[in-house]
């Protein structure tokens, strides 16, 4: 436990630090800040990669001996310490203090690009209203894509091609920004009103979307699709590189919010419950977010398959001088074989289009594609396209705007607790200045090329940074705080005693998967030379709509940086800290004080 003045500071800090208003809303806001974009189109991506039901068994895995030990730790020392991410580290040991720094740096890059998908949201969503939606008839015949493509991001060929700024995207990008600041403008206190909306709205329409998703004709294709284990994907390790990394980043581990959050809870809290609780509940949601998503994926396979089919027919039809209506849906398989006996160089020679249902189902886009194109073409075949649009996009605009009050969060309490701002700038002067900075840097992703540049920073700042921070998070609070005196906190605040499982994951089991997953990821990527995928402008017949590039030096060199600027904050501190500690010391000896000499001696051995 801490000393008398570090307690007498502590009760201090506590008296004057605001809070939420109950327990219901700070349960919602970190369930908010957990349960974001990724859960409605990452998580069901990765099932249909690997195999649908055989994902699950690394994802739970992975939330068991991962996920719920790191959650339940941040939880913890957020509550315990009542501090942000910098404050927290660097209360446990000054050497720690770059682990909230790196937190902080990781958080502001994030909310950087992931705001900027809440403004290409409020763009579709205010083209919701038109009837007919504007992505069902567009100049050529693949109509969702070239309005992704061409009509909102207006696409550069390349990464090297910058383009100019897009208005419409600036206009849309400042309105989230002002959205967000609306919302934060109190801190907590307006978060935890808005969060009863933004965290409880999407499963309402999550819900209506799966009563609505299982009548549609061949919804029953996907599910069957999507909960039909292919074990045989176990034997690949990147299922288990991506369940893990999967789960780390759904639940918005290692950003410093979920610590900011937990800073504001009283002392005497069951942390360990709302690390249950949380953490069950984000797991859950990605799963009953996906059965709507397939179902919906079912049907359009189905419809295109259908359509398939119904242009073999309209060929064999016209080649063969067969009557109208003779060749059906039903009956087109036995009609293909016979004409395949009868005449097979005629069939061959008519270049008849390959109809599989599989195949369909395999076609599904990750990321911005799964919200922007494919769901956009499932929305337009549906009754009524207009209210199923505006309530899909305004669903996902509250999943990411919960999840930005979490970076935010992640970026202005470590500011604030180091009391680098000075008194007299109000609060809400200073919340508006970090939204406006970040504004002004985001507009790199307004460029023609900006959704090339979000890719780079979603798959470079959201990966090896976190995976970095957690473990020098986990290491310090089990090996430099000391897992006894942790596991005492806990006690004092929940009633209890940590269980051998938490004892286990903390010391031993946590550390050592984030350490395999971390190597196991630098040895994939090192294998493979970075790739993306370039709008190809004159391809316009089908998907793929893309041609695989490679990065040129320059930007890679750009990748390496955004994912070594934030980590590398935690050994300069350390460093940094070190070096005055040293010099202390030196003045200490120079002056002939024994006694100081002793005590900085012992701070360098001890290094606390």
């Amino acid at each position: 436990m801490f000393d008398m003045e570090a307690e007498s500071d502590e009760q201090k800090e506590i008296t004057q630090r605001p809070k939420g208003d109950n327990k219901i809303q700070y349960l919602l806001t970190c369930i908010g800040f957990a349960v974001g974009l990724g859960n409605v189109w990452r998580f069901p991506y990765l099932c249909q990669t690997y195999g649908g039901g055989a994902f699950l068994i690394p994802y739970v895995i992975a939330l068991v001996f991962e996920g719920l030990p790191l959650l339940h730790m941040e939880l913890a020392i957020g509550q315990r310490l009542r501090m942000g991410s910098v404050g927290v580290w660097s209360s446990i040991s000054p050497y720690q203090g770059g682990v909230g720094v790196a937190s902080m740096l990781v958080s502001f890059l994030v909310g950087l690009f992931y705001n900027m998908i809440l403004a290409w949201i409020l763009w579709y969503f205010f083209h919701s209203f038109q009837s007919p939606l504007p992505w069902r008839d567009c100049p050529i015949n693949i109509s969702v894509n070239y309005f992704w493509y061409r009509e909102t991001l207006n696409i550069t060929p390349n990464t090297e091609t910058s383009g100019s700024l897009q208005w419409w995207l600036v206009l849309c990008l400042a309105s989230a920004w002002c959205i967000v600041y609306i919302c934060f403008i109190r801190g907590i206190e307006t978060v935890g009103k808005a969060i009863y909306a933004t965290a409880t709205f999407p499963y309402l329409v999550l819900t209506i979307f799966l009563i609505t998703a299982l009548t549609l004709p061949g919804a029953s294709d996907g599910l069957i699709y999507l909960f039909t284990p292919n074990v045989k994907t176990l034997k690949n390790p990147k299922v288990w590189l991506d369940a893990a990394t999967q789960i780390f980043f759904s639940l918005s581990l290692a950003f410093g919010g979920l610590i900011a959050f937990s800073s504001y809870n009283p002392q005497k809290n069951n942390c360990e419950r709302d690390a249950l609780i949380v953490g069950c509940v984000n797991s859950f949601t990605s799963i009953y977010a996906s059965i709507p998503i397939f179902a919906i994926l079912g049907f359009k396979a189905n419809e295109n398959n259908n359509n398939c089919q119904n242009w073999n027919i309209l060929t064999l039809t016209n080649a063969f001088n067969i009557g109208v209506g003779n060749i059906t849906l039903e009956n087109y398989g036995e009609w293909l074989n016979y004409l395949n006996k009868t005449d097979p160089s005629e069939v061959e020679s008519l270049n008849l289009k390959a109809c599989n249902l599989q195949t369909f189902l395999e076609e599904v886009a990750s990321g911005t594609g799964l919200a922007f194109i494919l769901f956009t073409e499932a929305v337009i075949e549906m009754p009524a396209s207009q209210v199923w649009a505006v309530l899909f996009f305004v669903t996902l605009f509250c999943l990411g705007l919960s999840s930005m009050f979490g970076n935010l969060e992640g970026v202005l309490t470590p500011l604030l607790d180091l009391h680098i701002v000075p008194p007299w700038i109000p609060k809400e002067a200073f919340t508006g200045l970090i939204c406006l900075i970040s504004f002004a840097v985001a507009l790199i992703f307004t460029l023609g090329s900006g959704n090339y540049w979000l890719e780079i920073f979603n798959s470079y700042v959201g990966s090896v940074p976190l995976l970095i921070i957690a473990f020098f998070e986990i290491i310090a609070v089990a090996y430099v705080y000391g897992i006894n005196r942790f596991n005492d906190d806990i006690e004092w605040m929940t009633g209890r005693r940590p269980n051998i499982y938490w004892q286990a994951t903390w010391r031993f089991i946590s550390p050592f998967m984030l350490l395999v997953v971390f190597v196991a990821y630098v040895v994939i990527e090192a294998e493979k030379q970075p790739t993306y995928n370039a709008w190809n402008p004159d391809y316009v017949s089908s998907l793929p709509l893309a041609d695989v590039l490679h990065y040129p030096e320059w930007v890679f060199a750009i990748c390496v940086l955004l994912s070594i600027l934030p980590v590398v904050a935690i050994p300069l501190v350390a460093f940094y800290k070190f070096m005055c500690l040293l010099k202390n010391y030196t003045m200490n000896r120079h002056n002939q004080n024994p006694y100081a000499n002793d005590t900085y001696i012992n701070k360098i051995n001890n290094f606390q």
